[in-house]
């Protein structure tokens, strides 16, 4: 997910998954990665949030109202007892799928229908939040397009033509699965092949105009298809060296407020022109924004610097809670609340590894999060405002 960021692995095992990849051989990265079109329903410039015409959000319950903001994960092929029930009780938002989750587009299929029925009794009616990390090459949940990294893309004189088809292939098998949000484009700006985001391929290149061309011609391709598309990580992972992996321990990336701005938030900023539904937050520290948080838990970098400078008005998520680079900051639950108020609108729940995932973590940061609803009226007044926003991207899918 990032979901996510990909999970460092020994160098033994990154130079066999890159010879598959060479040989067209699909990997399943494991860690969490980490969503249009027209006009700009709620990606394009602005400060407010999304309306939503009879929002249910000020009669949900307090669990509701922060299960709505909950994206779950669960491990195996079949959805538990637990994860149907919080569905039904109208305290979830989406589900993120991994590799393990995913045996076949038919399979996958029928879980999405059980999901769906489990969701349509509930308050909120509107479609669940449906979502894998498809970014194309070694970071792909369900095999088949888009097959070509970005990367290798980005490399190519045929880079625009190719993003395009990356992005019309990821949203067609996204689609035939019944998915509807993409963890994908990276716009971070990879500084050297051998760095964070440039030993899984993962971003387009050094290039911040080329990478927001490359990103913009992505994102569109995938929204035509009805799949909404999520720019990561944001302010940008680009200048992060191999070992700085937020899944596993606290990054700090340090870089001047001028290239920040000019260089690895620039593909963001054109991706909000174009549209982009959704925006994936970075885990690391940026001291030119906010010296002692996590962008993904600063009110600096999500209000001030990306709602307030930059004008996105769309859906923004986390990378998942558990990751290392929190290890600081409490519980999963505490976590959720810190995000929340920072302005995360949606919370990703998922493991260090897909075989451990379980909803049990959704629903502890739900259970934080309910009981700071209740004793906070002004989180709670924000925590209406991202359930708009979430509602109206489901209900725009």
């Amino acid at each position: 997910m990032a979901v996510v960021a990909v999970a460092v692995v020994a160098v033994a095992v990154i130079a066999v998954a890159l010879a598959a990849l060479s040989a067209g051989v699909l990997i399943s990265v494991a860690g969490v990665a980490g969503a249009t079109g027209a006009a700009h329903p709620a990606g394009g410039p602005g400060t407010g949030g999304a309306g939503v015409p009879g929002s249910p959000a000020p009669s949900l319950s307090a669990a509701q109202l922060a299960g709505q903001r909950i994206i779950y994960a669960y491990s195996g092929l079949t959805p538990p007892p637990q994860l149907l029930a919080l569905i039904r009780a109208g305290e979830a938002a989406g589900v993120i799928f991994f590799g393990p989750n995913v045996a076949s587009s038919e399979q996958l299929n029928g879980v999405v229908d059980e999901l769906q029925r489990a969701n349509a009794a509930t308050p909120v009616h509107a479609p669940l939040l449906l979502m894998a990390d498809q970014e194309g090459g070694l970071v792909r949940r369900l095999p088949g397009a888009p097959a070509l990294s970005e990367q290798r893309i980005g490399a190519s004189p045929d880079g625009l033509s190719l993003a395009t088809a990356a992005g019309a292939g990821a949203g067609r098998n996204l689609a035939a699965a019944g998915l509807n949000v993409n963890l994908a484009p990276v716009l971070d700006v990879a500084r050297s092949p051998g760095g964070f985001d440039g030993q899984y391929q993962r971003s387009y290149g050094a290039s911040a105009s080329r990478d927001a061309r490359l990103g913009d011609a992505f994102i569109a391709a995938l929204q035509s298809t009805g799949v909404a598309a999520t720019a990561k990580h944001f302010p940008g992972l680009g200048a992060a060296s191999r070992a700085q992996n937020t899944d596993l321990r606290p990054v700090t990336v340090n870089l001047t407020l001028h290239t920040l701005r000019t260089v690895d938030e620039a593909p963001f900023q054109a991706a909000f022109h174009a549209g982009v539904k959704l925006v994936m937050l970075s885990w690391a520290v940026y001291p030119a924004l906010d010296p002692k948080l996590p962008a993904g838990l600063s009110k600096r970098v999500i209000g001030a610097e990306l709602r307030g400078r930059l004008g996105f008005r769309g859906v923004t998520v986390t990378d998942s809670l558990s990751a290392g680079a929190l290890s600081a900051f409490g519980s999963v639950g505490a976590r959720g609340v810190l995000a929340a108020d920072a302005g995360a609108d949606l919370l990703v729940c998922a493991a260090p590894h897909p075989d451990e995932n379980t909803p049990k973590e959704g629903a502890a940061v739900m259970n934080a999060l309910a009981s700071a609803l209740a004793h906070r009226p002004s989180l709670r007044t924000t925590s209406e405002q991202a359930v708009d926003r979430i509602i109206a991207l489901r209900r725009g899918l």
